[in-house]
């Protein structure tokens, strides 16, 4: 199944304060913040939503196709990109501006301040998917992640215009996006993929109820931290998942992104939803255990033991046979 990936490619600067972030915060000052957070540890990363989903997918062993905009520093994340299967040439490369930077500060309870420079990215704007599609003989599905809101926009008229599937995944671009763009980016998605917050912001800034929008969608893929995930369609009972047992908790940073590369691997494969986000989950639980969004690795025998504890035999077979 031939699943290009569109979203912001970034590289992730990555620090850790001690303390918490809501000691810091005074309730009748909040209109005129003002501080600075001393942190003990930076760590620079490869990151960006359309990377980090196709590095999962490609150490699941698809070929995903990685769609969007970068400055011409890309040169040695390309290479790594392209030794764990990801296609990269059609990745457009600015002759202006740098590949945009991710910059978060993570405390002492895993809560997160971030801010995001989008230098190349917005230039995704001007990618056509038609010629990537001709390239590679056809795409079979599109996920449309967090980048450039123009080319959010662009790419998902263009894959309803084509008459290809797509995957809603807006993330953090829905705080400043208005009703009207959101209601164009998730109407008529296969999936809609979001996590509690991003899903009652959504029904908030389009005035859809939740029903509303199941009748618009396929599938509705919900995020719950901890919890794991829900998975609504309309007319069916909700199904959740929860996730494997974590060795450690070391990072948050791409777990989501993770979990969206290993239920589209499923979709790939044409597991079941339940499976499909079994196994979204487990490669999510190898994100939180390492610094860093793509610097996890996947070790089969270790994954299947882990993922047969947490879900038992009959789910692990049907996964192990795609792994193998």
């Amino acid at each position: 199944m031939r699943i290009a990936v569109t979203g912001s490619i970034a590289t992730d600067h990555l620090m850790t304060f001690p303390g918490r972030f809501a000691d810091q915060l005074v309730a009748d000052q909040l209109h005129t913040v003002s501080l600075s957070f001393l942190v003990d540890t930076l760590d620079v990363r490869r990151g960006g939503v359309g990377p980090n989903i196709c590095y999962g997918m490609g150490l699941l062993g698809l070929r995903p196709i990685l769609v969007g905009a970068a400055g011409d520093d890309f040169a040695e994340y390309r290479a790594w990109l392209d030794r764990h299967g990801v296609d990269t040439s059609s990745v457009h490369i600015s002759e202006m501006l740098h590949t945009a930077r991710f910059v978060c500060t993570t405390d002492a309870d895993h809560n997160q301040i971030a801010s995001f420079y989008t230098g190349a990215m917005s230039e995704a704007r001007n990618i056509e998917l038609k010629p990537v599609a001709d390239r590679v003989g056809g795409l079979e599905m599109v996920l449309i992640g967090a980048d450039d809101p123009e080319a959010m926009i662009r790419h998902t008229e263009e894959c309803r215009s084509r008459g290809i599937p797509f995957a809603a995944d807006p993330s953090q671009q829905l705080a400043r996006m208005e009703g009207d763009d959101i209601r164009v980016l998730v109407e008529g998605a296969a999936y809609l993929f979001t996590n509690e917050y991003e899903k009652a912001l959504i029904e908030s800034k389009t005035g859809w109820t939740a029903d509303e929008i199941l009748a618009k969608v396929g599938t509705r893929v919900t995020t719950l931290g901890a919890k794991g995930v829900r998975i609504e369609r309309q007319g069916e009972q909700p199904l959740e998942v929860g996730c494997p047992e974590e060795e450690s908790k070391a990072d948050p940073t791409g777990v989501g992104d993770a979990f969206r590369a290993g239920f589209l691997a499923g979709v790939s494969w044409k597991l079941p939803l339940e499976r499909s986000a079994q196994l979204g989950c487990m490669l999510a639980t190898l994100v939180i255990e390492t610094i860093g969004t793509q610097e996890y690795e996947l070790r089969r025998g270790h994954f299947m033991d882990r993922f047969t504890k947490a879900y038992g035999h009959e789910a692990a077979a049907e996964v192990k046979a795609h792994l193998s």
